[in-house]
């Protein structure tokens, strides 16, 4: 564990129980949100390889234009 989290854990141990559970449960949906968008990314690789070799393509040839935000 680093020294940052022990603090934070030792922290966290001063408050009162619900207020750690609270936290806990806040964390914990977090890690799993985490985990998630880990899965989603890792699988949707060949996907996203596919679409930037299409952009890349388009680029070459001439038939992509820059994107200007101040247009959006």
């Amino acid at each position: 564990m680093t020294s940052a989290l022990d603090t934070a854990i030792a922290k966290l141990t001063t408050l009162p129980a619900d207020e750690q559970d609270r936290i806990a449960q806040w964390l914990l949906e977090e890690l799993r949100d985490e985990e998630h968008w880990t899965r989603q990314f890792a699988a949707s690789q060949s996907a996203l390889s596919k679409l930037a070799a299409e952009a890349r393509a388009e680029r070459a040839a001439g038939r992509a234009t820059e994107l200007d935000p101040d247009k959006l």
